[in-house]
């Protein structure tokens, strides 16, 4: 009997609104927007090195699964500057500047509501963008954390999906084995975790385009999950 369930985060329960899935993009305007913020004396040469240190630490250029601080990656990536500045600063104004709005969905809240009520313990597992603080993080979807009741990120935990140890974190806390819970997520490495960690998997697929990840369950809309774990 399923007693736990897991969800990923960004474009599972809510999205970036006009953000693509990968904010490589952004980074050169990102770091301009930090040197102008803060007035600081940096050459288009440290931009581009500062903009190279940092697609370094993206699993999607470099794959790995162990997660750093914000504090260790912009350490890095601002190692090579000649000039004052306080690294708070330089994180807030590089993520401040993407002007970040979160759209949570309309079936997000009546879903974990009626899972709650239930009696399913609800957690999240969730990568953070690359450098971004998981207080930041959060903030986006302050009006969600009620409902859960463990949250777990890449950056708490120390390592990105699909590495399990967020998933045995999680099983710990609750005191349930792995065919006790169930990961929800929209992502090849959502399904992958799962499999990984031992339990089953739902691939939410919201945009009608019917990927195969080997996920054990499939559904279109959050609504559809309560009916179907408890058939799991």
């Amino acid at each position: 009997m399923i007693k736990v369930i897991v969800f990923d985060i960004g474009r599972t329960l809510m999205e970036y609104v006009g953000m693509p899935n990968s904010w490589l993009e952004y980074y050169p305007a990102a770091f301009e927007s930090v040197k102008n913020a803060l007035k600081l004396e940096i050459s288009e040469e440290d931009i581009a090195k500062s903009i190279e240190i940092f697609r370094s630490y993206s699993p999607r250029i470099k794959y790995r699964e162990v997660d750093y601080s914000p504090e260790h990656i912009f350490g890095d990536v601002t190692s090579h500057w000649k000039c004052y500045f306080k690294l708070d600063d330089v994180i807030n104004a590089f993520f401040g500047s993407m002007n970040l709005r979160a759209y949570i969905y309309p079936d997000t809240i009546p879903t974990l509501k009626k899972l709650r009520e239930t009696g399913y313990k609800i957690a999240t597992l969730t990568d953070v963008a690359t450098g971004m603080p998981d207080e930041m993080h959060k903030s986006y979807f302050a009006e969600l954390l009620g409902y859960f009741d463990k949250y777990v990120s890449s950056v708490s935990c120390g390592y990105k999906k699909p590495n399990p140890k967020g998933l045995c974190e999680i099983a710990a806390e609750f005191g349930v084995t792995h065919d006790e819970m169930i990961m929800v997520g929209d992502e090849q490495k959502d399904i992958t975790v799962a499999k990984r960690f031992g339990c089953r998997s739902v691939l939410i697929d919201r945009d009608g385009s019917h990927p195969e990840y080997g996920q054990d369950e499939y559904i279109i809309g959050l609504d559809e999950l309560p009916e179907l774990a408890a058939k799991m």
